[in-house]
Formats: structure tokens, sequence, C-alpha cells
């Protein structure tokens, strides 16, 4: 009857299921923790927008003070828009950095693993 070797038996669990999920954990709540930081900004940057442009409506007291804010409505037009393709550029470059970083962590996981399996069955 064969010794069975908690030790070794527990660095390979340890090496092929613990550690990876570990890894891969960290990397979804780091991904997470900048998404939602982006959403943050991005919300309370389009809550200023809104309630500044509300305040400007509310200051308009003759037709000079109304063709103000309108024309000022095309600037604001303008930042929103290039305000919107920012945020987007961003949320797409943290999801591509995290499908890279996700893709390396398997491949490490897998090399390892088929270490881990060679040493094993010697």
């Amino acid at each position: 009857m064969q010794n069975f070797d908690t030790k070794q038996f527990t660095e390979q669990f340890e090496s092929m299921f613990f550690g990876p999920a570990r890894a891969y954990a960290s990397l979804s709540v780091d991904y997470t923790e900048k998404l939602v930081n982006a959403q943050l900004d991005a919300s309370k940057a389009y809550a200023d927008t809104g309630l500044a442009q509300l305040r400007g409506l509310m200051s308009v007291k003759d037709a000079e003070g109304l063709r103000a804010y309108m024309e000022g409505q095309q600037k604001v037009a303008k930042d929103l828009t290039e305000r919107l393709k920012g945020d987007a550029e961003k949320v797409v470059s943290l999801q591509q950095d995290f499908v890279q970083k996700s893709q390396k962590l398997t491949e490490e996981n897998v090399k390892q693993a088929q270490e881990t399996a060679t040493k094993a069955a010697k």
C-alpha cells in the first residue's frame, strides 16, 4: 500500500487550482474597480454638466441671455461628445487590458499545470 503524501497533494492542488483562481479573482477585482471608478467619474462629469446647464438656463432673464445660452449649447454638445468618445475609449482600453492579462495568466497557469503534472508523474 502506498503512503499518501498530503504535503505534495496540497502543493499540487494549490498550484493547479487555488493559486490560479486567486490570481484570476484578483485580476477581476482590479478590472471591476477600474471600470466602476471610470463609470463614477463619467457619471459625475455628466451630472455636473447637466446641473451647470440648468443653472445657466435659470439665469436667463431676457432675449439676449437666451441667445447666449443657446449659443453655449453648441459648445456643451461638442464637449459632451468629446467626453463620451473619451469615456468609450477608456472602457475599451480597460477591456483590452483585462483580456490580455487574462490570456497571459491562462497561459502561465497551463504551463505551470503541465510542469506540475510532469513532476507528479515522475
